[in-house]
C-alpha cells in the first residue's frame, strides 16, 4: 500500500470520525502535507471531529517547530531554512523560560561541573547561574551561553566544531569528540519537543550533541517550556529513562506524566 492509499484508508469510517490524540493529529497533518501542498483548518477540523481552534493550535505548534508554514486558512509544507532560528525563538515566552532557568540554576552547587547545550531556555539558565554567582565549570557548544557566563564566577570551556550561524552554536564530529573527553556532574539540555517516546530535536546536529551530553553526565536535566509537550522534532534524543529531571513551567498532561514517571523522571516545576 502506498502513501496515498494509507491516507485514503485512514479517512474511511463507518460512523462519526474517531477523535485522535494531539500527537496523532499532528502526525496526520504532516502526512497530508507529504501528498499535497496545502491543508485547510476547516477541512481537518471536520475530519478529526475537533474545533477549528484545536486545529489552529496544532498548526501553531508545528509552525513553531519549523515543520509547517502557516498560510491563510491552513498550512503548507515548509521550504528550506524555515525552522525559526535562535534569535526568533528567544523572544517567545520569555517569562516562562526565565523561571525555568532560575529553577534549574538552583540544582547546581559550588564547584560542580556542567555541560550546557544551545537553546533559548539554556541561555536563561546560564543567565540565572551567572546572577547566582555559583562557582562551577561549564562546558558548552553555545556561544551565547558562554558569553552570558563570561562575567560570572564560572570557568567556561567552549567546544570546537562546525559553526551554525542561525543558532550561534557548534556541532559535528569535533564537538562530539570533545564532549567525550569529560565526565560532569550535570547536563542541562533543551529540546524541540517531548512526547512519551522522549525528547526530540529538529536543528541539524543538535540531537547528537544532546545525546553525548546525556552520556557524560551524572545528573541529566531537560529544561522545557510546556508548549513543547506533545511535539515531535526530527530526531529522537533519548528515552524518558535517560533523563533524571524535567524542569518546566507547567506539569504535562496525565499520559505524558505517566510515561515520565515510569521512566524515573522527577518533575521540577518553575513557579
Amino acid at each position: 500500500m502506498d502513501l496515498a492509499e494509507i491516507v485514503a484508508a485512514s479517512n474511511v469510517t463507518d460512523g462519526p470520525p474517531q477523535r485522535l490524540r494531539k500527537t496523532e493529529r499532528r502526525e496526520q497533518i504532516l502526512l497530508e502535507l507529504k501528498l499535497r501542498p496545502h491543508v485547510r483548518i476547516a477541512e481537518l477540523a471536520e475530519r478529526f471531529n475537533v474545533s477549528t481552534e484545536t486545529v489552529r493550535r496544532d498548526f501553531d505548534a508545528l509552525a513553531d517547530d519549523g515543520l509547517v508554514a502557516r498560510a491563510h486558512g491552513g498550512a503548507t509544507a515548509p521550504g528550506p531554512g524555515q525552522y525559526p532560528g535562535l534569535n526568533e525563538r528567544a523572544i517567545a515566552r520569555t517569562a516562562e523560560r526565565e523561571r525555568i532557568g532560575q529553577r534549574a540554576a538552583q540544582l547546581v552547587r559550588d564547584g560542580e561541573t556542567l555541560m550546557v547545550d544551545s537553546g533559548s531556555t539554556t541561555i536563561q539558565f546560564a543567565r540565572a547561574l551567572s546572577l547566582r554567582g555559583t562557582p562551577c565549570t561549564v562546558i558548552t557548544n553555545s556561544i551565547p551561553v558562554a558569553m552570558t557566563l563570561a562575567h560570572g564566577a564560572q570557568q567556561i570551556l567552549l567546544c570546537p566544531g562546525e559553526y551554525l550561524s542561525a543558532e550561534s552554536a557548534v556541532v559535528g564530529s569535533d564537538t562530539l569528540a570533545y564532549l567525550s573527553g569529560f565526565h560532569v556532574d550535570h547536563c542541562m539540555i533543551g529540546a524541540t519537543g517531548l512526547t512519551e517516546e522522549g525528547p526530540s530535536e529538529t536543528v541539524r546536529g543538535f540531537a547528537a550533541v544532546k545525546r553525548a551530553m546525556l552520556v557524560r553526565a551524572r545528573k541529566r536535566h531537560l529544561l522545557l517550556d510546556s508548549r513543547k509537550f506533545g511535539r515531535k522534532g526530527l530526531a529522537l534524543v533519548g528515552r524518558p529513562d535517560e533523563i533524571d529531571s524535567l524542569v518546566a513551567d507547567q506539569a504535562p498532561d496525565p499520559e505524558l506524566t505517566q510515561a515520565l514517571t515510569a521512566g524515573g523522571v522527577e518533575l521540577l516545576l518553575a513557579t
